[in-house]
């Protein structure tokens, strides 16, 4: 079965961009949420990661959320996000963050990462592009 990713994006076509990458690298996008409410909801729905975004339509909610959906979901939450500092050393229980523009090839490399990390596999290297999160936050 194929991993369940959300993606948190309020930027639509930066959003179709995310989503076709994933069907391109064999993931299924279980939805598109661009608020913490949508982003909640769709959570609810058994994902393994999370690619989020800092600013969305409700504001800077995007470390909120990523927090909220590692915790209560179990997600692997990657941000993906034009204001890496906005994060500063790192959102508690997540893995790390992209900074936009992206190369789309790297999204797929850091979810083949987040889904390693998840499988317990002995130390995954990240990929160039994705900032790894110290283990304390």
């Amino acid at each position: 079965m194929a991993a369940r990713v959300l993606i948190v994006e309020d930027e639509v076509f930066v959003a179709m961009d995310m989503a076709e990458t994933l069907s391109d690298y064999g993931y299924d996008c279980i939805g598109v949420a661009d608020d913490t409410a949508s982003a909640m909801r769709l959570g609810a729905q058994a994902i393994d990661v999370a690619l989020v975004d800092v600013n969305l339509c409700d504001g800077a909610t995007g470390p909120m959320i990523g927090e909220l959906l590692a915790r209560e979901y179990g997600a692997r939450v990657i941000f993906v996000t034009a204001n890496p500092r906005q994060l500063g050393a790192g959102v508690p229980g997540t893995l790390g963050v992209i900074t936009k523009p992206v190369d789309f090839k790297l999204i797929g490399e850091a979810l083949d990462f987040a889904l390693a990390v998840e499988a317990g596999a002995p130390t995954p290297t990240p990929p160039p592009g994705l900032s790894i999160f110290s283990p304390t936050t």
